[in-house]
């Protein structure tokens, strides 16, 4: 009688050369693609999808992947966009404070290589944590397990996905940054005496997947953190609080209702979710902290034990001495970076440890939201201002409020953490995908570790090439129509108002509040046993964010909760039930989110191809409203809805089970 093999996955193909290289190649272009979507539109595309569905395609190409292969290189292509989202949220703004004039090749090496490095090496101790013994639902981790398992089954599930990956990928070729058939978004705002009403919602399916992915309890949640921005504390400000901001009053003088709403809200507003998730960053970490000490113990033992004891496969992270040592070879660049900054040891010394803390503080942080909303949704730029502010605060009292240097070395110590934050989350939703399909985690860390720094060789040459054909920040003679840069001209504000400038501080404070005040209700709910929650980091997204991001995430979670009841289960504590329930709309969500995140690439090329951000635009005549696009996002919501309450993928008819 043979011995049951303890480690089947060990002879699965996961980490080979082909798969090493393809996931290279795909995140480098991914990279590039999101760079310069991020400098235009103010967000990135995650890419882990997309890259699993590419894989799928070239191994069959090359006689066949298994499952495992096409994972490692989804993970290590995911970088694309984590790096890429760490690079353009922070390193413009040293353009834009005017400290450089172009992008220098190893500072931004530097930067974007060691933060991604020590971001995989923070999120390691998190993966027992938020995956395996209190699991959050990283939606996208999940999407990306399913688009997995389909390519490795061809069948009704496979057929689901391209049906829905090209609906996805037809909405966003016909949007605003395609053909301009349909415009990004629906919304409507006016004025009722001093009161500022505003309404609105993005038309992207990927957002009702995302939401359908997380549920309604997140959909509620983050919702209405918007609609206390929205709906409360703008018509509020514009109302009684306008008036002391006379050079916001006279932005706003004569400007419509949505543009008024927009500008209090940039302004003003979003700051609210800023102090929120100070507060709710904390609270995490402090509420995380046993779950914390103990996967570092865990890894400790395990290392202690050697290679006498037997661990399965599939719970093997990397080494705790060899993450040690790494941790230590990455951190002493940092530091010479830092002293070629400020040229006082005695300065970058506690930079060097406020990125440490900060790093590892909001990496925590990061792999959470990710695990709640998605990467595609996690707020790092928030994160990242957190970390601007709390190291804004430090250097004052080491370099002084009026120092000219202060502002950049707090845009430094962002970028890093930024970088680490962005890789952070993304980690931990591969490492999701990777537990679902049954791979190895430690092959996932270095895979992304290879990917991430593989991203950061080509991000200087990119920004450099963007920045020459298009300019970056503020218009200019030479670019009167720059790239933007919305979320680094953000930091660039915060970090220069901090040394010589103005914060809007008593918003960050009440924030503070509010952040206090739900963990505050979360915790009555959770001494109640209540099924429904509100996570305060989820509810900081929504004040954060706009409030049109928000309201296709929760008629996604409404749309599986109306499943969940079409099924006659909702309230089941059943986690394998709840899955094999949603997988049908699970797998059409993820479709979704595959399709849509594809276009946005492939619209990227022959829009830097050619320099034109409407190259694609059809003639006058071509143009439909918002009633339309409203009519076709219902459409593709009632497709969501259809595919989640079929019993099997085979089945086409719905029914209770």
């Amino acid at each position: 009688m043979s011995t049951p093999d303890p480690n089947p996955t060990a002879r699965v193909p996961q980490l080979t050369f082909r798969a090493i290289v393809l996931s290279m190649i795909l995140a480098v272009i991914l990279a590039a693609a999101n760079a310069y979507l991020g400098l235009f539109a103010g967000l990135t595309i995650a890419t882990a999808i997309p890259a699993a569905v590419v894989s799928m395609g070239v191994l069959r190409l090359l006689g066949g992947g298994t499952i495992l292969e096409n994972n490692i290189v989804q993970t290590g292509a995911s970088a694309g966009s984590s790096i890429a989202a760490g690079v353009i949220f922070t390193i413009p703004a040293l353009i834009i404070l005017g400290y450089w004039d172009d992008f220098r090749y190893s500072w931004v090496l530097a930067i974007a290589g060691l933060g991604g490095l020590l971001g995989v090496l923070f999120s390691v101790p998190l993966r027992r944590t938020m995956i395996v013994e209190d699991p959050l639902p990283f939606p996208e981790g999940k999407a990306a397990a399913e688009v997995l398992k389909a390519g490795e089954n061809p069948g009704p599930g496979l057929k689901l996905l391209g049906f829905s990956a090209v609906l996805g990928g037809a909405f966003k070729l016909a949007a605003a940054s395609g053909l301009r058939m349909l415009p990004d978004t629906a919304a409507g705002a006016g004025f009722f005496g001093k009161y500022l009403g505003y309404l609105g919602t993005n038309l992207s399916p990927a957002l009702l997947g995302v939401g359908y992915i997380v549920g309604l309890n997140i959909g509620i949640v983050v919702l209405s953190g918007s609609i206390l921005s929205w709906h409360i504390a703008i018509p509020i400000y514009h109302a009684f609080f306008l008036d002391s901001d006379p050079a916001l009053a006279a932005s706003i003088a004569g400007a419509g209702a949505e543009d008024a709403a927009f500008a209090i809200w940039s302004a003003k507003v979003r700051y609210l979710g800023v102090g929120a998730m100070l507060v709710g960053g904390v609270w995490t970490l402090f509420s995380l902290r046993n779950s914390l000490v103990s996967g570092i113990r865990s890894g400790i033992a395990a290392a202690r034990k050697g290679a006498g004891h037997i661990v399965a496969e599939t719970e093997r992270d990397l080494p705790m001495k060899w993450m040690l040592i790494a941790l230590v070879a990455f951190v002493v660049p940092l530091a010479f970076l830092y002293q070629a900054i400020v040229g006082q040891w005695l300065v970058s010394i506690p930079m060097t440890i406020i990125m440490i803390v900060a790093g590892f503080l909001f990496v925590s942080v990061s792999a959470y939201l990710a695990g709640l909303v998605g990467s595609s949704n996690n707020p790092v730029s928030g994160i990242t201002i957190a970390t601007i502010l709390f190291a804004s605060v430090v250097l004052m009292l080491m370099l002084g409020r009026d120092s000219p240097i202060g502002a950049v070395a707090a845009i430094m110590i962002g970028a890093v953490v930024c970088c680490a934050a962005a890789v952070g989350g993304d980690n931990l939703q591969d490492l999701k995908a990777g537990y679902i399909v049954g791979a190895t985690p430690w092959k996932q860390q270095l895979m992304l570790m290879i990917g991430a720094f593989s991203c950061a060789l080509i991000m200087a040459p990119v920004l450099n090439l963007l920045a020459q054909a298009y300019g970056i920040g503020a218009p200019t003679a030479e670019h009167p129509n720059p790239l933007s840069a919305p979320q680094a001209t953000l930091m660039a504000s915060v970090a220069k108002g901090m040394f010589g400038g103005h914060l809007p501080w008593d918003m960050i404070a009440i924030g503070g509040g509010v952040g206090a005040a739900i963990i505050a209700f979360d915790g009555w709910l959770k001494s109640r046993s209540s099924s429904f929650r509100v996570p305060v980091l989820a509810a900081a997204i929504g004040i954060y964010l706009p409030l049109e991001l928000m309201v296709p995430i929760f008629l996604g979670g409404l749309l599986a909760w109306l499943v969940e009841r079409r099924h006659g289960v909702v309230g089941t504590r059943d986690e394998s039930l709840r899955d094999r329930i949603h997988r049908p709309g699970t797998l059409f969500a993820a479709g979704l989110i595959t399709g849509e995140a594809l276009m946005g690439i492939a619209i990227a090329i022959p829009i830097v191809a050619s320099g034109r951000a409407d190259v694609l635009a059809l003639p006058e005549g071509w143009q439909f409203g918002k009633w339309v696009g409203l009519a076709v996002l219902a459409l593709v919501a009632w497709l969501l809805y259809r595919s989640g309450t079929r019993r099997t993928l085979g089945e086409t008819e719905p029914g209770p089970m």
